[in-house]
C-alpha cells in the first residue's frame, strides 16, 4: 500500500477536483458548498494537507488525514482547525445525492399520481401507456414519466417531471417531451392523431421552460405546460402564447479600453509568464487570462482588509480553485502556466487534465478569432463572447454575440461534444436576445457602440463538430418556430488545429425562399 502523505492527499483532491465542475460539497451529509458558485484552494505546505472553501455566504478551512475516490465521490476524513476529533467530507460530482432505490421510489410514485391528476383533470380521455421505463434507443431514461391520453381519433403526448428531480432535469423536460411527441407520432394508428404535448412540471419551477416552449412552431403542434403541485394535488396551466413576456435582464457593456488601462501592469505580468495569452474584461473590476479558452488567472480590485483603500490583485487556478498570486507561490503559478502551454494545444497529450478541460471554451476562442470561420455574412470586428443573459433563477452565458456585415445580430452556440439540448438551448439564448433588441437594448446597455443595428430577427447559428451531431438533432430543430432562422454548421472533428466547416443545414423554407440560402458543403 503506497504511504498516505500531505503531498499524495493534496495530488489526489487536485485531480478529483479539475474535473468536478460543479461538485457539492457535503459535511455530516448536508450540502455545504457548491462549487459551481464557491471557490476552493489546496496546500499541501507545513507537511500538511489544507482544504480551503468559501463562497458569499460562508468559510471553512480543514485538514485532509485521508482521500479515497469511490463511484464519483471523493470521500474525505478531515479536521477542523484546533478540533482533535476527525469527521467526513464528501465531494459529489452527481448533483442528485438520492440513492438509485430512493429515485426509484419516488418516481414510482409520482407515475401514480401523475396517473390520478390526468384522471381527474382530463375525464374524457382514456390514459395510456404511462411508464417511466428506460430507452435508451430513443435517448429516454428514467427521469420523466410518459403516455398517451387519447379522446376518440384526436391524442396527445404525456411527459411529466417529479418535484424531487434536478431543477436542470426540470428545464431539460421539453426537450425529452418533443422527442417523445415524434416517438408517438410514428408509433401511433393511422386513424389517430396525436395532436400536440402536455408537459407537466413542478409547482414554481416552469419559467425557463414556458420561455422555450413559446417560440415552438404552433403549426406543428399544440403546446400546453401544466405545473403539477404534489403536495396540495393541484395542477394549473401555464399561458406559454405571450412570446414578449420574457422574465430576462441585461448586463451594461464594460468599457474593455478603460479596463485594460487599469490593468496594464497585470497583463504585462500574464503575458510575460505566458506570451499571447487571451486578455477577457469581466468587469470594470476585473479581468480574466486564459490559454485556448481555459482561464488560469484573473486581476480584479479588491479592497484592503480593516480600510477602505483598494488593491489590485492576482489570483490564479483553474476552475473553482483559487490560491492569490504571492512571492511564495510564485513558482507553482509559473509551473501551471508552463503546463498550459505545453498541454494545452492542438497536438498535446489527449488523457491530461488541461487537454481536456472546458473544449467548448476552446472552441468560442477559436471562433472569436475568426468569426468569418462560420459564415462569411459575419462581421470579425463586432462580437462579443460569453455574454450574460439572465431569466428567471437561471444564469446563461450566450458563446458568441456578433453581427452580419448588413448589422443584423447573430447568435453562436457553441458544443465541442454530442449534446441533445444543442438546439433548444439556442432556442433559450435566441429568445433573449429578440427580446432585448426589440426593445432596442442593446445600443442603450453599451453593446455594439456607433453601429445600427438592423431591425430584423437575429440569426441563430448552431455549432458542433460533424460526428458529434446528437441523433435527436434534426428532430427537435423540426419542431422551432419558423420564425427563427437558424442554420446548423458542422465542423471538422480537428476543429483544435483550425475549424473547418465541413457542412450546413438551414431550415427548407429559406431554401425555398432564398436562392442565396441554399445548403452548400465546403
Amino acid at each position: 500500500m503506497p504511504t498516505v502523505t500531505p503531498q499524495t492527499l493534496t495530488r489526489t483532491v487536485q485531480d478529483f477536483l479539475s474535473e468536478a465542475a460543479g461538485a457539492l460539497v457535503l459535511e455530516n451529509g448536508a450540502v455545504a458548498f457548491d462549487l459551481a458558485q464557491s471557490k476552493y484552494s489546496i496546500s499541501g505546505e507545513y507537511n500538511r494537507c489544507l482544504l480551503h472553501l468559501w463562497s458569499a455566504e460562508r468559510n471553512a478551512v480543514r485538514r485532509v488525514l485521508e482521500a479515497e475516490v469511490k463511484n464519483g465521490t471523493l470521500r474525505l476524513a478531515v479536521q477542523r482547525l484546533g478540533q482533535a476529533r476527525p469527521s467526513r467530507l464528501e465531494i459529489c460530482r452527481e448533483r442528485d445525492r438520492r440513492s438509485p432505490t430512493v429515485r426509484r421510489a419516488a418516481r414510482a410514485a409520482y407515475e401514480q399520481k401523475l396517473r390520478r391528476t390526468l384522471e381527474r383533470h382530463f375525464a374524457d380521455f382514456k390514459i395510456t401507456k404511462l411508464t417511466s421505463g428506460v430507452d435508451l434507443e430513443k435517448s429516454f431514461g428514467p427521469v420523466y414519466t410518459r403516455g398517451v391520453m387519447q379522446q376518440g381519433r384526436s391524442a396527445f403526448a404525456v411527459l411529466g417531471v417529479n418535484s424531487q428531480e434536478t431543477q436542470s432535469s426540470v428545464d431539460a423536460a421539453l426537450t425529452f417531451g418533443i422527442l417523445w411527441l415524434d416517438v408517438c407520432r410514428r408509433a401511433q394508428a393511422a386513424n389517430v392523431l396525436i395532436e400536440g404535448l402536455k408537459l407537466f412540471v413542478p409547482k414554481g419551477s416552469s419559467a425557463l421552460v414556458r420561455e422555450r416552449m413559446a417560440n415552438l412552431n404552433r403549426d406543428a403542434a399544440k403546446w400546453s405546460l401544466f405545473e403539477l403541485d404534489e403536495r396540495e394535488d393541484s395542477l394549473v396551466e401555464i399561458d406559454c402564447a405571450d412570446r414578449g413576456n420574457v422574465a430576462t435582464r441585461l448586463l451594461h457593456a464594460t468599457n474593455e479600453d478603460a479596463a485594460r488601462e487599469r490593468f496594464k501592469d497585470s497583463i504585462e505580468q500574464m503575458q510575460q509568464v505566458l506570451p499571447n495569452c487571451e486578455v477577457a474584461v469581466l468587469s470594470a473590476a476585473e479581468i480574466a487570462f486564459r490559454w485556448r479558452g481555459l482561464e488560469f488567472a484573473r486581476a480584479r480590485v479588491g479592497c484592503v482588509p480593516g480600510s477602505f483603500r483598494s488593491i489590485e490583485e492576482i489570483v490564479f487556478g483553474v476552475g473553482a480553485e483559487e490560491r492569490v498570486l504571492e512571492i511564495r507561490n510564485q513558482d507553482e503559478f509559473a509551473e501551471l502556466a508552463h503546463c498550459l502551454r505545453d498541454t494545452r494545444h492542438p497536438y498535446g497529450p489527449r488523457r491530461h487534465p488541461l487537454w481536456r478541460l472546458r473544449p467548448e471554451r476552446w472552441l468560442e476562442a477559436l471562433v472569436v478569432g475568426d468569426v468569418n470561420v462560420i459564415d462569411d455574412r459575419l462581421d470579425t470586428s463586432c462580437r462579443y463572447s460569453q455574454v450574460p443573459a439572465f431569466s428567471a433563477s437561471d444564469r446563461a452565458m450566450i458563446d458568441v454575440l456578433t453581427t452580419t456585415h448588413q448589422g443584423r445580430l447573430a447568435v453562436v452556440e457553441l458544443k465541442a461534444d454530442e449534446d441533445i439540448h444543442l438546439p433548444l438551448q439556442g432556442l433559450d439564448y435566441w429568445a433573449r436576445v429578440e427580446w432585448h433588441h426589440a426593445r432596442a437594448e442593446f445600443p442603450r446597455f453599451g453593446y455594439f457602440e456607433g453601429r445600427e443595428l438592423s431591425p430584423e430577427k437575429p440569426l441563430l447559428f448552431l455549432v458542433a463538430p460533424a460526428l458529434r451531431v446528437h441523433p435527436s438533432t434534426d428532430t427537435l430543430l423540426r419542431y422551432l418556430s419558423p420564425e427563427i432562422e437558424w442554420e446548423f454548421v458542422g465542423i471538422d472533428e480537428r476543429w483544435r488545429e483550425g475549424v473547418k466547416v465541413v457542412f450546413r443545414k438551414r431550415p427548407e423554407r429559406s431554401v425555398k425562399n432564398n436562392e442565396a440560402l441554399t445548403s452548400r458543403a465546403s
